[in-house]
């Protein structure tokens, strides 16, 4: 690698072109700036009209950009190779460009650091950077958010220098954004410091300061009008209220995390300053939720799991005729057990003590959903014997665009279809069983008319018309 100590070293640029001469860079060329109030950052060319005049921007990110009415002077970053200088053992100055006996056209820069050293910039810090191919750059630095290392921003569309292809790097000067930066993490520290021993209203918490306080208070009062109600099914109307600090004092609130730095977020209540006007609305916001979570109707079937499994099973059969019980032994395994004291369903993955929670309101609706799981399976277990994809131009599906629909015989004898649809960045397939009853339609337009109820045109593409005149895919399906 390079020898010199980037520590000591200072790199002096030199014969500055001026933006008042109207000699400006190529387009696109990346430059180090000089703006009219004396400090320093860089930007990529962009002229604007016919790019003969100074008019135009410097492009430092997205939504990024310097005006050329801001800037005094500029010096090319791209034109440069600093490998032969760095690799010499001494070397402590540089020089770019053509040097000025004349003091004022010259500017340098030191103070480098390195990753090497495990020094970072501070966030949104635009800096001058060495590359490790010998070349010169500069960017915005912005750290990755769950993972070690992060990237210097220089262009649109998040282009940037990976910190693993850097060599050293310095600040420049400080603008609007980092200014911004700055401010956000000192109201941070600010907001710490309060926070270290926040204050409590006497009237908004004269219980104290442990939220299951407020929610014992509330669970008697739901208790008058739903005699079921527990902690734990009021608790499932989420975010949960919690106490946290804010500002200094302590506040009824929602935390949710900022996106960018996983720090917390609190919305306090607003609604009322009283601990029993607090306790009234906790009453309210949890009340649909624990309405609808009565355990006579989740477990009308009593508590054994085996009688919901087996409804199931028997309503999928009907129409899946070639599912069997070992088929199901493949797929998901369902349990009632108590969750927070509570019984739920629950469906268990591959480690026995791995498991999610069906969060339903009826026994019909569990019932419903491991209808799916097994219907899912009765279809991954039934090979296909032959296909026929009908032909169809291009089809818009609310901005997604039909790719494939193809009818698939099943070993079985069955049919089922199967859709795929998406956009530029994102896509799905489903999945969709001809049941039974719609073969026993006698005419064929009779079976459309039924086959449409589970495939709806307007929902995946092809509607009667398009279905009806498809000659090969009438015989396919019999007709």
């Amino acid at each position: 690698m390079f020898n010199v100590d980037y520590k000591n070293l200072r790199l002096s640029f030199n014969d500055f072109h001026e933006v008042t001469d109207k000699d400006m860079p190529q387009y696109g060329e990346y430059c180090l700036l000089e703006l009219k109030t004396g400090d320093y950052t860089a930007g990529g060319w962009h002229p604007s009209g016919n790019g003969r005049t100074a008019a135009g921007y410097f492009l430092r990110g997205t939504a990024d950009t310097v005006d050329s009415e801001e800037v005094a002077r500029w010096h090319s970053l791209d034109r440069y190779d600093l490998t032969e200088s760095l690799e010499k053992e001494g070397v402590n100055w540089i020089n770019i460009g053509r040097e000025e006996e004349e003091g004022d056209r010259n500017v340098q820069f030191e103070g480098f650091k390195s990753f090497t050293d495990r020094k970072r910039p501070k966030e949104e810090q635009f800096c001058l950077l060495i590359m490790k191919d010998g070349s010169l750059a500069a960017g915005r630095w912005n750290k990755w958010r769950h993972e070690a290392g992060g990237a210097f921003i220089y262009s649109s569309a998040l282009a940037s220098h990976s910190s693993d292809k850097v060599w050293a790097w310095t600040p420049l000067s400080t603008d609007e954004i980092f200014a911004a930066e700055i401010e956000l993490e000192n109201e941070k520290k600010r907001e710490k410091k309060l926070n270290r021993n926040p204050s409590a209203d006497p009237e908004l918490f004269k219980y104290g300061t442990d939220i299951d306080a407020y929610y014992e208070k509330a669970l008697v009062k739901l208790r008058e009008e739903l005699s079921w109600a527990t902690v734990t099914m009021m608790k499932k109307k989420t975010p949960v209220w919690q106490i946290a600090p804010l500002h200094g004092k302590y506040v009824f609130g929602q935390i949710s995390k900022n996106y960018y730095d996983d720090s917390d977020i609190v919305t306090p209540w607003t609604e009322g300053s009283t601990a029993d006007e607090f306790i009234d609305f906790l009453c309210l916001y949890t009340h649909h939720t624990v309405e609808h979570s009565n355990p006579e109707e989740k477990f009308k079937l009593g508590t054994d799991i085996n009688v919901y499994l087996e409804t199931a099973f028997k309503n999928v059969k009907r129409d899946y005729r070639w599912l069997d019980k070992k088929m199901l032994t493949k797929t998901w395994q369902y349990d009632i057990q108590r969750v927070d004291g509570d019984l739920e369903f629950v469906r268990r993955y591959w480690d026995e003590s791995e498991y999610s929670v069906y969060d339903v309101e009826s026994a019909e609706q569990f019932i419903e959903w491991v209808e799916n799981d097994y219907q899912s399976m009765a279809l991954r277990e039934n090979k296909t014997v032959a296909s026929y994809a009908p032909h169809f131009e291009h089809i818009d599906l609310n901005g997604w665009n039909l790719e494939s629909y193809v009818f698939y015989k099943l070993e079985s004898g069955d049919y089922k279809v199967s859709v795929t649809a998406g956009n530029r960045s994102t896509g799905g397939s489903r999945d969709f069983f001809i049941t039974p009853d719609c073969f026993e339609a006698k005419t064929y337009e009779e079976f459309l008319d039924r086959y449409l109820e589970i495939v709806p045109g307007h929902s995946f593409g092809l509607g009667k018309k398009d279905l009806l005149s498809d000659k090969d895919l009438k015989e396919f399906l019999g007709y």
